[in-house]
């Protein structure tokens, strides 16, 4: 049994020759906006840049992606970890796949080692048919959170002007640069009253995190405030979908532009749930 799951871990490992972008969405805090935009990036990118993308809900707490997407919660990752196959649990939504229900990933524990490759080795193969990996995960700073942070090529974190908010993402960033010297974030400012307020939050993010850090980070976008945006919510509905010519509409898609545009590196996602598993100690 040793032997099988060394030869998986070791074809997993080898160089792919098809590259998949992992991006990992995160925040200090719940209620700035983190899920609402993940769900509205993926299907921008999917629908507007013509790029192919598995959406995963690792939000471990208060998994809710599947609110926003009328997509079937029972239908996750915990059958795949049971026996089902990976292809049978992914769910397209709106012109994107989806992946419910990381939060299995706790029962990996009563799993021997060949049935862990296994999981990893499936997951792996399914990623490199994407463009894009996008990996919503909780709120705040805890293992799988950082496991995420750390095993992906670039980490979008979400704040908004709440004092609060700011302090949050700060302590995020603090953490996970403290303990393992990760530095690739890019910054969105959401609920933002104008590009000014939006522009002035990031500077006292930036400000702090060089003055105490001595790292760069980047403002990848700022989101305005909308009375559109709450109203999708409400109808379980999505903003960029319902409201395309929206304002909040327009500031994804000029985040996902950029996004979109910027040149990949080959090989740079290589072994991405192979490093997610053995943070985690699995």
């Amino acid at each position: 049994m040793n032997d099988q799951a060394w030869g998986l871990r070791e074809l997993v490992a080898k160089k792919r020759t098809q590259n998949s972008k992992f991006i990992t969405i995160a925040s200090g805090k719940g209620g700035v906006g983190k899920t609402n935009f993940a769900v509205n990036f993926s299907y921008v990118m999917a629908n507007e840049f013509a790029k192919k993308i598995l959406l995963i809900d690792a939000d471990i707490g208060m998994a809710n992606i599947h609110l926003f997407l009328n997509t079937d919660p029972n239908k996750n990752l915990k059958s795949f970890f049971a026996g089902a196959k990976l292809e049978d649990v992914i769910q397209e939504a709106y012109g994107f796949d989806v992946l419910l229900g990381f939060s299995g990933i706790d029962e990996l524990r009563e799993l021997d080692a060949f049935s862990v490759q296994s999981i990893i080795y499936d997951l792996d193969r399914l990623s490199m048919d994407y463009d894009y990996v996008i990996i919503d995960t909780s709120g705040g700073v805890d293992e799988k959170v950082m496991s995420f942070l750390r095993a992906s090529n670039k980490s979008y974190i979400i704040t908004t002007p709440e004092p609060t908010a700011l302090t949050d993402a700060y302590a995020l960033i603090r953490s996970i640069y403290n303990l393992y010297g990760y530095e690739r974030f890019k910054i969105v400012v959401n609920m933002c009253r104008s590009e000014e307020e939006g522009q002035t939050v990031f500077n006292k993010l930036q400000t702090t995190v060089k003055k105490f850090l001595g790292i760069d980070i980047e403002l990848l976008g700022i989101l305005p405030y909308t009375n559109s945006l709450p109203q999708a919510v409400r109808n379980k509905e999505l903003i960029a979908m319902k409201y395309p010519k929206d304002i909040f509409t327009a500031s994804v898609k000029r985040i996902c532009e950029i996004e979109a545009n910027v040149k990949p590196s080959q090989g740079e996602d290589e072994n991405f749930w192979q490093k997610i598993f053995d943070f985690m100690g699995k």
